[in-house]
């Protein structure tokens, strides 16, 4: 199975030649080190690919995941094909009714349970406001140990459309 970041990777358009090559550079010291590449390694190789695609793609990517060398980090590539490291980045419509709450609320040192409880309570807070979000919420957290997965249905949501 492929790192999340690998599997990102392979969801976007194909690249051009110039950036085959590119992507071909940057991987080619996981041959040479035996090592995967580096979460900012991914995220700069889909910037490169949004960059190139601008005027056909309309896209904001998050890129996350964990690295030995740098640890957990969140990126994010606007529409425009700019990377920007953030502590933490949403997208999609329902990212627009959340920001407020998640500005006020987010915290960087939450442990791993306090960090899904308050990724579920936004989801829940985005899902209630927004009709195109969906009914159920699946969390990955991703760390050295690798991606733990889990999954809240909808009749188990925190919060719904009316009592929150």
């Amino acid at each position: 199975m492929l790192p999340a970041y690998h599997a990102a990777l392979l969801r976007l358009p194909p690249p051009s030649k110039i950036q085959q090559q590119r992507i071909q550079q940057k991987f080619a010291h996981r041959i040479e080190t035996g090592r995967q590449p580096k979460v900012h390694t991914a995220a700069h190789l889909c910037k490169l690919i949004c960059y190139g695609n601008k005027d056909n793609l309309s896209a904001g990517i998050i890129i996350a995941g964990y690295d030995p060398v740098d640890g957990a980090s969140v990126y994010q590539i606007t529409q425009g094909g700019s990377l920007l490291k953030v502590p933490f980045a949403l997208s999609g419509s329902g990212g627009t009714y959340i920001y407020g709450w998640m500005d006020s609320n987010f915290r960087p040192d939450m442990s791993r349970d306090e960090a899904r409880t308050f990724i579920k309570r936004a989801l829940a807070h985005a899902m209630a406001r927004d009709g195109s979000s969906g009914g159920v919420i699946r969390t990955v957290v991703v760390s050295s140990e690798g991606a733990d997965r889990d999954y809240t249905p909808g009749d188990a949501l925190p919060f719904g459309p009316t009592g929150y």
